[in-house]
């Protein structure tokens, strides 16, 4: 799959829209469709996110026909990361994330050993939510196993930032501490990855809120919070954007880029029954993952 021009899709919920491997419900339906098989599936999860939050979206994958884990993460691993600002470089704002993540890039490591082990004909994609997304290019130039990289035939990224913060913007802290900034300078870009390890990338965005800079009316409080959180990322408040990740942060150059109206950030909150669908809903599924996994594969 080359990278594409932006694809917009509709998520109305009516649209087709330890260091072990956590699995629930991970086996897929079967399939009478002859070529190769569907890839399998290796969630990672975001930050200040545990496994269990995507218990729905392995079952979802499941019955697409995807062999479906999670690298396994407590919530409280999470806290892990403070040592990061123990360090000058946090200071600085040029901190580098490793070792301060070397757990999350070792649950990755066994996550997918495990998946093309259980698997071995096929292909491993990386679906990562939030942070996960800038850790899974970490994870894959900069710890992962000669053995795990070739493992991975694609990324996809579901509102993950991939671009740094913009340098010196007024009112605007770099909440990574250099991070980002370390992962786009020195982590391959979306046509490396493709060209040098069969690595595609798709990158998944959505809309669930328009970022205001000002407050002018009661009904503008919740675009005026949005866009503080999405000018301490990309260095403007009036774009649009998950309600956490602004689209034009989560799109990362030379990707399959899919933008999904409505789509709403992460699993915790998100009320599919009233129109607040995250990426990983049933109703919003098919719209980013016929064009990363391929079609629904079971009962077919």
């Amino acid at each position: 799959m080359r990278a594409s021009p932006c694809v917009r899709a509709s998520a109305h919920p009516h649209a087709r829209a330890s260091s072990r491997t956590v699995r629930a419900s991970s086996t897929p339906t079967s399939s009478t469709r002859t070529g190769p098989p569907p890839p399998s599936v290796v969630i990672l999860p975001g930050l200040g996110n545990a496994s269990d939050d995507y218990i729905h979206l392995v079952d979802a994958l499941a019955r697409r026909g995807h062999a479906t884990s999670v690298a396994s993460v407590k919530r409280i691993d999470w806290l892990r990361n403070a040592a990061g600002a123990a360090t000058p470089a946090y200071w600085r704002g040029c901190l580098r994330p490793r070792p301060t993540v070397d757990w999350y890039l070792a649950a990755c490591e066994e996550a997918t050993r495990d998946a093309k082990r259980t698997n071995p004909t096929a292909d491993v994609v990386l679906v990562a939510h939030s942070a996960g997304g800038w850790l899974a290019r970490v994870f894959i130039d900069e710890y992962a196993s000669e053995e795990s990289v070739k493992a991975i035939g694609g990324l996809v990224t579901l509102g993950s930032p991939m671009k740094p913060t913009p340098r010196d913007a007024p009112g605007v802290v770099d909440q990574t501490r250099g991070i980002l900034t370390h992962v786009h300078e020195r982590c391959r870009s979306a046509e490396a990855l493709r060209d040098e390890a069969n690595i595609e990338v798709t990158c998944v965005a959505g809309t669930y809120a328009r970022g205001t800079s000002a407050v002018t009316t009661v009904g503008d409080v919740g675009g005026f919070v949005a866009g503080f959180g999405y000018k301490q990322v990309c260095g403007r408040a009036d774009v649009d954007g998950d309600g956490i990740t602004p689209v034009e942060t989560a799109l990362m150059d030379g990707a399959t880029h899919i933008v999904l109206d409505g789509v709403y950030h992460t699993p915790l909150g998100a009320d599919d029954a009233n129109g607040r669908s995250w990426y990983g809903s049933e109703s919003v599924l098919a719209a980013w993952a016929d064009v990363a996994l391929g079609p629904a594969r079971a009962n077919i």
